[in-house]
């Protein structure tokens, strides 16, 4: 990490994790500090890049999509004309909602949502015609075992 943190930046990532919406001046209270200290501390972390992007994290099912699965993909051959004919198929698909490259026996991992199952295979076929997967594999998610958890940062030294 190139930024240096201390015990309050710390406890401001750890806030912002949990929930990002919260006013500033509530951070401002939570950390100690003025509502412009923990203003400039954040635009900081932001301007460092440790702090990506800001987003609201959507409900899946409640938004529609009560079909949410794993894709396990080995492509065809392994490649760079392959892996950017894969890349630009999954960037091309809404329903991949991430995507990784992976080490193992497969070699990306997908999360696609869907409203039906119609509109999984669609998705799956999608993988192999145009994508040049091999082999796909998907794991249906049944339920959230454990929310994404905030980071256990620690002070840098």
């Amino acid at each position: 990490m190139s930024i240096s943190l201390d015990l309050i930046d710390l406890q401001l990532l750890e806030e912002l994790q949990i929930d990002a919406d919260r006013p500033n001046v509530e951070l401002a209270r939570i950390v100690g500090l003025s509502p412009a200290a923990t203003l400039h501390r954040v635009r900081r972390l932001k301007e460092s890049g440790l702090i990506s992007r800001i987003v609201a994290r959507l409900d899946w099912t409640t938004a529609g999509f009560p079909i949410q699965v794993y894709v396990a993909v080995t492509l065809r051959q392994h490649d760079d004309r392959t892996h950017r004919q894969f890349a630009d198929a999954v960037a091309g698909m809404p329903e991949v909602i991430a995507a990784d490259w992976v080490t193992g026996e497969t070699d990306a991992l997908l999360m696609v949502v869907a409203r039906e199952i119609a509109e999984l295979q669609r998705v799956l076929v999608r993988l192999s015609t145009r994508g040049g997967a091999a082999r796909v594999v998907t794991y249906l998610r049944l339920e959230e075992l454990k929310a994404n958890a905030p980071l256990p940062l620690e002070r840098t030294r």
